[in-house]
Parts: C-alpha cells; structure tokens; sequence
C-alpha cells in the first residue's frame, strides 16, 4: 500500500478484503505514544472516534470497543501482537489493525495505522461497512494532538 500524504487516509477496496491506511510524524517518542495507544480506559479521554474501549490492552487479552462510526455495535477484538513500543495488532476473525511505530532520527514518532478486513464472505457484506477514511484521519489527528501534549 503506497504512503498517502501526512494524516490522509487511504483506502484500497479488492474483491475480497478492503485496507485502509493513514500516517503521521508525532513530536513525542514512541513511548509517550505506545502509553496512549495501550491504556484502554483513556482512548474516550483523547479519541473522538471511540466511545469506549473496555478491557486490558495487553498481550493475548481481549477488548470490546465502540466506534463513532457505529456507536449500536461493540467489536469484541483479540490482541494478537503486543511489541513495545513498536508494533500492536488488534483484530477478530473478519480483520486486523496495525499500529505501527518508528522512531525518527529527531526523536519523533512516525506513527502508521493499517486495518484490513476480509475473507471469503466479505463481498455478501462489503457495501454495508462505512468508509473508515475520516475515522482514519481524526483517530490520527487526536493521537498526534493527545502525544505533543504530553511532556515527559
């Protein structure tokens, strides 16, 4: 998936799966952000896509999150990769996203997130998932915001 511009979503749609991608440089080191990214109690406090996310964000546990984008629904989601304070991966049976930090050379964060769902029902139900792009981008903009607030 090709790197859009700074905090834009992209989405790629194929037949079978659909990914959407969005990143950003944050002026705070990875630890500061994989701190707000692994305190589940806190994500309503700094996202404004989450309602709320229940549970412990930690390795093999499970977590139940409400979305904006369909507050009438809770996602039971697995942790299924847990790499301080590089890489998280939360996901079920139909998709996965992936949190990815890099540390810059100035001691930033670039910050990548990557959710892809699929398999081989997805086209029966593909029309009736929204467009996660602008989620995408805010969840983006208010982990920047929430890390350069932040000092350490």
């Amino acid at each position: 998936m090709t790197t859009s511009p700074e905090g834009t979503a992209t989405t790629v749609s194929k037949t079978f799966s659909r990914s959407t991608q969005v990143a950003t440089t944050i002026d705070a080191a990875p630890t500061t952000v994989w701190r707000l990214l692994t305190t589940a109690s806190e994500y309503p406090q700094w996202n404004s896509t989450v309602v709320s996310l229940k549970g412990e964000i930690t390795p093999g546990s499970s977590i139940q999150l409400v979305s904006t984008l369909d507050p009438s629904r809770t996602f039971k989601l697995k942790i299924k990769e847990f790499e301080p304070p590089r890489r998280l991966v939360w996901g079920d049976a139909l998709g996965a996203r992936v949190y990815t930090l890099t540390e810059t050379n100035g001691g930033q964060t670039l910050f990548d997130m990557t959710e892809r769902i699929g398999g081989p029902v997805f086209p029966l139900f593909a029309n009736k998932i929204p467009s996660f792009d602008a989620s995408f981008e805010q969840f983006a903009a208010d982990l920047k915001a929430a890390g350069e607030a932040i000092t350490e």
